[in-house]
């Protein structure tokens, strides 16, 4: 490797692991951010947390690498060019893309390393960031359960005065407030000196138990008038035991299952795996709700009464006469038959309608995970691609507007990222919903992009600039100077005259 090599890897290297570092920072502070509510006031203790941030660091990837990539070759090829040291090496016949050759070579091996990490580190940490938050209770029982405030557990409002013990679930001065389901009030409270908390993790079943207190319950009377009086039922009790639900505790949100479906959790061998069952069951689910609805419809039990083809030309008119008689199907019936007959078909097209609506709701439901399953796929290519995208747009880019550190490199990457990433979610959006094909709807940020990084590389190559002014100034030039030669000759007619 040549000095020049060295030389240039070296300095992008260090302005890439510089902003890396800071925007992987900025992005974890997103996710903390994003997730405070889950890890707020639940006694969480140092490891815990590490673990939490440690199963969502990998999933920050695919949006920090891409932007560090434009960033750092923005400001490395920005600086070369601010301080003429690409002019020196254009006067030693070093061309712009002999410049690149070295980082090129460095950001195909990224990519690379990049496509493996998407295919086999996000899968699995999604898996273990997604399950972490399921079961974030079941990992130390204490948690469900803050001390000094009541925490929501079900239809159980719980608060302790103090927690104790290895994983602290020995409990002291407990007080719990059960809602009302029908109400949403609260009718039942409970009060013990002690209690134990008891979990495993392989449950959604957290048992607490009480002891030494009492239980207070308000009775609803028959008559109006012993309602005024608050009426309660007190129960004391040395032991009590409960069983606490703990499924709806940080339960992922739907949406957010849905876009972190199983689907980001498998590699591409997986995906294709899957994809064979789910497209094969969804093409076996239209097929039998084709033929059920065929078969509901009764077509097949109508009688063939005429066919064209193998009467002769002079019955035509035979048959023409039949079919004037038999345009009204009801005639020769009562009109209590009629009704009966119009209340039958009417009931038999609703209930088609309703199954129609149905099964058509059912098979958008496995087109939209089908769909998820193809973006999974594709997304694992483009986050390869997009390294190599954001390098021959921001190299050429830093040689084009020859400003280096954090000023206007920084802007320029931030817009053009920002138009990257929110076409890449507007294309997976509509893929989703079956309005592209997925290989379009993922790719489409990469297919709008590439051009510009065609662009700019060959206008940095040859020197031309960002922008050709010339282009958009020289025909209104030249119109002003039409216009004003028409005027100036026009002048000369009248003096004549």
């Amino acid at each position: 490797m040549k000095i020049l090599d060295k030389y240039l890897l070296k300095t992008f290297l260090i302005t890439f692991t510089s902003v890396f570092v800071i925007l992987f920072f900025i992005f974890i502070l997103q996710t903390v951010w994003l997730f405070i509510a889950e890890l707020a006031g639940k006694d969480l203790d140092l490891i815990l947390i590490l673990k939490f941030l440690m199963y969502s660091m990998p999933n920050v990837i695919p949006l920090v690498l891409p932007l560090s990539i434009l960033l750092a070759s923005i400001m490395t090829f920005g600086d070369l060019s601010e301080n003429y040291e690409f002019a020196a090496m254009k006067s030693s016949g070093v061309s712009l893309q002999r410049a690149m050759k070295s980082l090129t070579v460095f950001i195909s091996i990224l990519s690379i390393a990049a496509f493996t990490f998407a295919n086999n580190v996000i899968p699995y940490s999604t898996y273990k960031f997604l399950s972490f938050r399921q079961n974030i209770a079941q990992v130390k029982p204490a948690l469900a359960v803050a001390e000094g405030q009541f925490s929501e557990v079900g239809p159980f409002n719980i608060k302790v005065e103090k927690k104790s013990g290895e994983k602290g679930s020995d409990l002291k001065g407990i007080t719990i407030h059960k809602k009302n389901p029908n109400s949403g009030g609260i009718n039942n409270v409970i009060k013990a000196k002690n209690g134990q908390l008891l979990s495993s993790e392989d449950s959604n079943i957290l048992q607490l138990v009480l002891y030494d207190g009492f239980q207070y319950e308000d009775v609803n009377p028959v008559k109006y008038e012993e309602r005024k009086k608050l009426p309660f039922a007190k129960t004391a009790f040395k032991k009590y035991t409960m069983n606490l639900d703990l499924s709806q505790l940080n339960k992922v949100d739907p949406e957010e299952a849905v876009s972190q479906g199983t689907n980001t959790m498998l590699n591409i061998n997986e995906l294709y795996y899957t994809l064979d069952s789910l497209s094969a069951n969804y093409k076996k689910e239209v097929v039998s709700f084709t033929e059920n609805i065929h078969s509901r419809s009764g077509i097949e039990t109508v009688p063939l009464r005429i066919n064209l083809r193998e009467m002769e030309s002079d019955s035509i008119k035979n048959i023409e006469k039949e079919r004037d008689i038999s345009k009204d199907l009801l005639n020769g019936y009562s009109n209590t038959e009629k009704s009966r007959f119009l209340e039958l078909a009417y009931n038999n097209i609703t209930s088609t309608n309703f199954s129609i609506q149905a099964t058509k709701e059912e098979l958008l439901s496995k087109k939209k995970n089908i769909n998820n399953h193809w973006i999974a796929i594709h997304e694992k290519f483009v986050m390869g691609y997009a390294c190599l995208l954001m390098f021959f747009i921001g190299a050429p880019l830093g040689a084009i507007i020859r400003k280096g550190g954090l000023g206007l490199p920084i802007v320029f990457a931030v817009l053009i990222f920002i138009s990257f990433h929110f076409t890449n979610m507007l294309g997976k959006k509509i893929a989703q919903e079956d309005g592209l094909t997925p290989f379009l709807g993922v790719w489409m940020s990469s297919i709008i992009l590439t051009p510009l990084a065609i662009l700019l590389t060959y206008r940095a190559t040859n020197d031309i600039g960002l922008i050709n002014m010339d282009v958009v100034l020289t025909p209104i030039q030249n119109f002003f100077k039409i216009l004003f030669n028409k005027n100036k000759n026009k002048n000369n007619v009248n003096g004549q005259n």
